[in-house]
C-alpha cells in the first residue's frame, strides 16, 4: 500500500500530534479537491498546482498544530481563532490532542477556496492593504 503525502507528513511527528495532523488533514479534504504537498516543511493544500497562492497549510511547532491559511486576512473568521501572521498569513493553533471540529475547520476552508480567485487577482492590493493595517 502507498503511503499519501500526509501520512509521509504525520509520521515525521510523534503519534499525538501526528493524530492531529491527520484529523487535520481529513478535515481538509472532506470539503474540497486539493492538491496536497509538502513544501516549506508544510503539508500544503492548493488549487490546480497553484502552489505560489495555496490555500491552507498544516505543521507542528512546540505549540500545537497550526492550521495556516495564506490570505486568512480575507476570511471571516467566526469563532475568532485566526491569529495573525504576515501581511496576509492568519493561523488557526490547535492544542495537540485536542477534538478537530471537522464541521468548522471544513467552513474555514471553504471560504478560503471560495475567496482565492478574488486573492490571486488581487493579491497586490491586497498585500499592501493589509500592510498599511500593520502600521
Amino acid at each position: 500500500m502507498r503511503m499519501t503525502v500526509a501520512q509521509e507528513y504525520a509520521d515525521r511527528h510523534t503519534p499525538a500530534e501526528a493524530a492531529t495532523v491527520l484529523a487535520l488533514h481529513e478535515a481538509v479534504v472532506a470539503v474540497a479537491e486539493l492538491d496536497v504537498a509538502v513544501k516549506y516543511g508544510l503539508l500544503m493544500y492548493t488549487v490546480d498546482g497553484g502552489w505560489k497562492h495555496w490555500v491552507t497549510g498544516i505543521n507542528v511547532t512546540r505549540k500545537g498544530a497550526c492550521l495556516r491559511f495564506l490570505w486568512g486576512v480575507l476570511l471571516d473568521d467566526p469563532l475568532g481563532v485566526l491569529r495573525a501572521g504576515t501581511a496576509t498569513l492568519m493561523t488557526w493553533d490547535i492544542p495537540i490532542g485536542a477534538e478537530v471540529d471537522v464541521a468548522q475547520v471544513g467552513a474555514y476552508v471553504r471560504e478560503a477556496v471560495a475567496k482565492r480567485d478574488h486573492f490571486v487577482a488581487n493579491s497586490d492590493e491586497i498585500s499592501k492593504a493589509a500592510k498599511q493595517r500593520l502600521r
